[in-house]
């Protein structure tokens, strides 16, 4: 890129324009120009000219982009009258993007983070066809994420799972925390970037980034009209599952240094089927995507998400304020089948009324930090954070005429568990990143939580056609937790397009308060468990070599986790006891490469491998202890391997007509879905392929999945039962943007 620039009087507040043009020196119309970590940005005309008035003087990083361009990154000295600056971009086939991430909460070039960070833009969200959260696993390194069919993820990095509503990596959607597997979504549309960070995240993120984050960017709304519409065929009717998804934005432009963002996200998931399992991994893989239950229902579950964002830039500061709430309401109009079978034996009732089953969660962050403007060597970011959350749920088990084969004396009755859990926390976090010299840098955090949980529990016993007998009385129970979860990084830039980093976590997912079974006389009715705390130690290498054609990041970790959280089902109770039951070893290595080898032609491969074992582990099993030493962590392949070959051929025009081809090959490890490892999965590859048409204004592409049509489990509860992972799937996709 090249930049010229001329300065007058040195003044407060400077305007600053230019025009920007191709290699063939060309006017290109429509990128934006933004400065980052502020609200200064601008579109350019149809002669490549862009203005943005009014700017303080000091040291900006300028970020321009463009769908037909690759992304560039310059910094930019704003001092003086009437600065005037010329650029020119490389076509998008020629080099990689420079890309911008938000990981340490403001805006940076991905490759200077000293954090190790896998980037999905909205062109790759497309190359890859992802649709789901889940579906990033393999192209991100040991990150392995699936569900039972319910659109419910369960999601690991570095062996670091979520094993239970309690997730272990963070979802963070337009910057609100997900905050539980209730009331986040997973489903993904109008994506702009996809940012996944590995590794403990306390510091920034808080109380469940044990795992890492996974930071969901969507396409925001500019002063432009645009929108984006999308309709897909495929060949598959092997479920019955559909939704709606909505995300609206309305966005006040207050001044030159203050936005306010309103958001409201409204997901509405059916399924007017059976839940999708099968018995056993045996039943599920001879009789594949083949249901045999006595008991099937309709799903309704419905999301609701809004949040109001406040952001202010200024000459001394920068403050983020971000309020949200989320609400989830999911209940089954009938009762559906429990233990996966024809047989009459266990039954889910929770179709109790709007007053259960309703998940309400409320939280706030203010965030300060320097300003971008700044030229110090200090840059620092401090903030508070707070959240409350109500989750009174109602469920009834029902024992049917053949509850004897799971286990129960007795038959034709409804075991009702009610349960009331209130929870309430904050937070202060900071974090500083020194700059002692070119090469050199220091990044420090610090974070500490205070958190508060009660629960109230009540036991029920209704016979088939009696009336409702009371097992056990109202009991509740408190708990408060405490934790500091600090970070050290060191980074030195050998030059700046090669960094090394080596990195000191901490992780913290919060503790909790659970049932020890349905038996008050001889158990406690409630116990409280402990947090679980991990250490993480890491070194990385981030490397751009061949004028930013190549690009390579290698990192490797070890991890210790202590006090982990086990849940268990325990049946025929059909309740789930967490207990601090062991520790865990988790240590590994992770390479991503990517590379412009010719014009058009892209390649991309990514690797990881995880070595999760624990160190210490005894749970009960039939009123023994079960040790369980050296055995793996579930939802963990050993290895997660993904290559991708592209090729786009542009036959230009005003509409920028490109035909693109496209492979993939996906591998992943051994892994297994139960502590005890009696339920495995064998290691297997998949094969993804798409082809067709990208312009301008619209998209059609056919494409495929899993073309060998591989049989695969891809999620397991401990006691058997089994999804499968989807078939062969093919099919059109037509896409219009305006």
């Amino acid at each position: 890129m090249l930049i010229i620039y001329c300065s007058a009087y040195a003044q407060n507040l400077t305007d600053i324009s230019g025009v920007i043009t191709n290699t063939q020196a060309q006017p290109v119309a429509g990128a934006t120009v933004t400065l980052l970590n502020t609200n200064y940005n601008t579109v350019s005309n149809a002669k490549g000219e862009f203005r943005i008035n009014k700017i303080p003087a000091g040291n900006y990083v300028m970020h321009i982009s463009n769908v037909a361009y690759a992304e560039r990154n310059t910094t930019i000295n704003v001092s003086g009258k009437g600065m005037l600056f010329n650029i020119k971009l490389k076509d998008a086939n020629n080099q990689l993007d420079e890309v911008i991430v938000t990981a340490q909460k403001r805006e940076e070039e991905v490759q200077q983070v000293p954090v190790s960070i896998s980037t999905l833009s909205a062109k790759q969200v497309q190359a890859y066809h992802l649709q789901n959260l889940k579906e990033i696993t393999g192209i991100v390194p040991n990150l392995y994420s699936a569900g039972p069919g319910d659109n419910r993820n369960v999601t690991g990095v570095r062996g670091i799972v979520t094993t239970s509503y309690d997730p272990a990596v963070t979802t963070y959607i337009d910057g609100v925390n997900q905050f539980s597997l209730d009331t986040y979504i997973p489903q993904l549309f109008d994506v702009e970037r996809i940012e996944v960070l590995r590794g403990p995240q306390g510091t920034l993120y808080g109380r469940n980034a044990m795992g890492g984050v996974i930071n969901v960017i969507t396409k925001q709304p500019s002063n432009q009209t645009s929108g984006f519409a999308e309709i897909e065929f495929n060949n598959t009717k092997f479920d019955k599952q559909h939704f709606f998804l909505g995300n609206y934005y309305l966005k006040f432009l207050a001044s030159q240094k203050l936005t306010l963002t309103l958001n409201v996200k409204n997901y509405e998931n059916r399924n007017n089927g059976p839940f999708q399992l099968s018995s056993s991994p045996a039943e599920a893989l001879s009789n594949p995507f083949k249901v045999n239950q006595n008991a099937t229902t309709k799903m309704i579950d419905n999301i609701f998400n809004a949040s109001l964002s406040a952001n202010y830039t200024g000459s001394n500061f920068n403050f983020t304020s971000v309020s949200s709430y989320q609400e989830n309401y999911r209940y089954y109009i009938d009762p559906i089948d429990g233990d996966f079978a024809p047989i009459d034996a266990v039954s889910l009732i929770n179709n109790y009324g709007g007053s259960w089953n309703k998940v309400k969660v409320g939280t706030q962050e203010f965030r300060f930090s320097s300003p971008a403007s700044s030229q110090s060597p200090l840059k620092w970011t401090a903030g508070l954070y707070g959240f409350y959350r109500y989750s009174p749920t109602k469920t009834g088990t029902h024992f049917g005429a053949d509850a004897a084969a799971v286990g129960s004396p007795i038959s034709n009755f409804t075991s009702i568990n009610t349960n009331i859990e209130r929870n309430y926390g904050a937070a202060a976090f900071g974090q500083v990143v020194y700059t002692i010299n070119p090469q050199w840098d220091i990044t420090a955090g610090l974070r500490y939580d205070v958190e508060h949980k009660k629960e109230e529990v009540k036991g029920e016993f209704q016979p088939d056609g009696g009336d409702v007998m009371v097992t056990q009385a109202d009991t509740s129970s408190k708990a408060n937790f405490r934790a500091f979860t600090p970070k050290l990084t060191v980074a030195y830039h050998l030059t700046e397009n090669n960094n090394l980093f080596a990195t000191y976590s901490r992780g913290f997912r919060a503790g909790g308060i659970s049932q020890l079974g349905t038996d008050p006389v001889h158990q406690p009715p409630l116990y409280a468990y402990k947090p679980e705390y991990s250490d993480n130690y890491e070194i990385g290498s981030k490397n751009s070599f061949l004028h930013k054609r190549l690009r390579l990041n290698i990192s490797a970790f070890y991890t210790l986790v202590n006090n982990a959280q086990v849940p268990t089902l325990v049946l025929p109770d059909a309740i789930t006891i967490t207990k601090n039951a062991g520790k865990l070893n988790s240590k590994g290595i992770e390479a991503e490469l990517a590379a412009t080898l010719l014009k058009g032609l892209d390649l991309d491969y990514n690797f990881g491998y995880t070595h999760a074992r624990y160190t210490d582990l005894v749970v009960a099993s039939n009123g023994d202890a079960l040790n369980l030493k050296g055995n793996h962590q579930v939802y963990t392949p050993e290895i997660t391997s993904m290559l991708a070959l592209q090729y786009a051929y542009g036959l230009g025009g005003p509409q920028n007509v490109q035909l693109i081809a496209r492979g993939e090959w996906r591998y992943l490890g051994n892994q297994y879905f139960d502590l005890a490892n009696q339920i495995e999965q064998k290691a297997y590859s998949l094969f993804n392929a798409r082809i067709g048409v990208s312009t301008k204004n619209f998209d059609l592409f056919l494409w495929g999945r899993n073309l060998a049509n591989k049989k695969y489990i891809d999620y397991a509860y401990d006691f058997g039962a089994s999804h499968l992972g989807n078939p062969k799937t093919y099919g059109v996709s037509l896409g219009a943007k305006f």
